[in-house]
């Protein structure tokens, strides 16, 4: 005869399964399956934007040469679009762009779309000693470039506007001291910012013989 602790039989545990975990494991499933369809719609639903490759200045054109095409999912943000890549090329930029980065509407001068070179405005320089010519003519063409000053910690001069027109220029001492230039009005608001700063030297440019 069995006693004591022999006599006893061990528990029968049931090994039912909850319905409510079965039903949450089938939802998981279906909800991973759905997330990787959309995932692959949403791949069809990419968009051309333009990503520049090179570093451009504020107030640099871009050039079609420092422009790539990039393939993004529509966020809804304002990029540039692939097909506009000719305008662009065409315009400058508002602010010191760096390579690879998505281009705004808001890093384009007339970032409204309406950006067009071609159309000329007559902005004022005056100039410090050494920032002009001492014999700068009237009918002269000439680049613009803008020179850091002091507080800008004299980061290295770039070219702002590549040809501009003297429509004018006065004299203090037997020197220009003054001049009023023909630009495109695309990079006007550039250089008119950095005339008011006194950080614009003015370079002719001579026909090569």
């Amino acid at each position: 005869m069995l006693t004591g602790v022999a006599s006893r039989e061990l528990p029968q545990w049931s090994r039912q399964r909850s319905p409510g975990l079965a039903a949450l494991a089938v939802l998981l499933v279906l909800g991973g399956a759905l997330a990787s369809m959309m995932l692959v719609m949403r791949a069809d639903e990419r968009m051309s934007v333009i990503r520049v490759t090179g570093r451009v200045g504020a107030g640099q054109p871009f050039g079609s040469g420092s422009l790539q095409e990039a393939r993004i999912a529509d966020d809804g943000a304002t990029y540039w679009p692939w097909s506009q890549r000719d305008q662009v090329a065409a315009t400058v930029a508002t602010v010191t762009v760096l390579p690879g980065t998505l281009l705004t509407r808001a890093m384009v001068m007339g970032g409204d779309g309406k950006a067009v070179a071609g159309k000329t405005v007559r902005v004022g320089l005056a100039f410090k000693p050494g920032q002009a010519p001492y014999d700068l003519r009237q009918g002269e063409r000439v680049q613009l470039i803008h020179v850091p000053g002091r507080r800008n910690g004299f980061g290295g001069a770039v070219v702002v506007a590549e040809e501009a027109m003297v429509d004018g220029v006065s004299y203090t001492s037997g020197s220009a001291g003054q001049a009023t230039v023909i630009v495109d009005s695309v990079v006007a608001p550039v250089v008119a910012a950095h005339a008011v700063s006194g950080e614009i030297a003015i370079a002719v440019i001579h026909a090569t013989p």
